[in-house]
């Protein structure tokens, strides 16, 4: 049964997406500004993609999330549904631990777990790899909660055990894509922390996309506003994309069905 949206609804929503596309559209409009306010034009994006650095920062960044989304995956999503199954027990333990990465200051963890780490990875931007995971956990851990309350588990693992799957099948062909949302908003939450975390990086000395920007943003007011727009923009399509893609496929899977 399709939920009703009353008046209120429509008008929280309306007023939500007011609220954080009225932003992004206002500062599009004030990056594609002319030097002195004359005209609009995207010479200022184009600059972007003309500065020094802007390839290998950006490539950095991009190789140092993706990896990040798949240990973050491997680890917590693993995790998570153990608690929920059979480790309830642990479920308050966990949650500390998920939760200690917002009470810890990131310049502790930048210098006092970096010492930590082994030789051959502190001389590599793959370092910061292990940080983002860490800084992404309560978050992550948070999504795939609320996921996996969502839907009945352990009729979905019984079920699946049933017709002969093993742990690994029923995780990445069950429980998975039954929180497929949750999954996609711990990706996308992951992806943005890890091409935007500057802290980090300004600390342990690497060169990343944020470092880059923010070196490249004092040159240009309208060039940095086109860099963050172009930032977030670039990751809200990438979510759209992740988010549609299965859809994508079950309709040409459908249509070549049909053929």
């Amino acid at each position: 049964m399709k939920r009703q949206f009353t008046w209120l609804d429509k008008t929280i929503i309306a007023f939500a997406g007011f609220f954080f596309i009225a932003p992004l559209i206002a500062a599009a409009e004030y990056s594609a500004r002319g030097y002195g306010n004359k005209g609009h034009t995207l010479s200022n994006y184009s600059w972007i993609i003309h500065q020094l650095g802007f390839s290998p920062a950006l490539w950095t960044s991009l190789r140092i999330a993706a990896i990040t989304i798949l240990i973050v995956l491997v680890l917590m999503v693993p995790t998570v549904v153990y608690v929920h199954l059979g480790g309830r027990k642990y479920r308050r333990l966990v949650e500390i631990l998920c939760l200690l990465p917002i009470v810890i200051p990131v310049v502790s963890l930048a210098i006092g777990a970096q010492v930590a780490m082994p030789k051959s990875l502190q001389s590599t931007s793959y370092e910061l790899c292990f940080f983002y995971v860490v800084v992404a956990m309560p978050y992550v851990y948070r999504t795939l909660d609320i996921g996996l309350q969502s839907v009945s588990l352990s009729t979905l693992v019984e079920a699946s055990h049933s017709l002969g799957a093993n742990w690994i099948k029923t995780l990445l062909m069950v429980i998975i894509p039954a929180i497929r949302s949750s999954t996609t908003g711990a990706l996308f939450i992951t992806f943005a922390l890890s091409l935007g975390e500057y802290t980090l990086a300004v600390l342990l000395h690497f060169h990343t996309f944020p470092t880059w920007a923010t070196n490249a943003s004092q040159q240009n007011i309208y060039g940095s506003i086109a860099i963050s727009v172009t930032t977030l923009g670039g990751a809200w399509i990438l979510l759209i994309l992740v988010a549609f893609l299965p859809r994508i496929k079950s309709l040409f899977a459908r249509k070549e069905r049909v053929a």
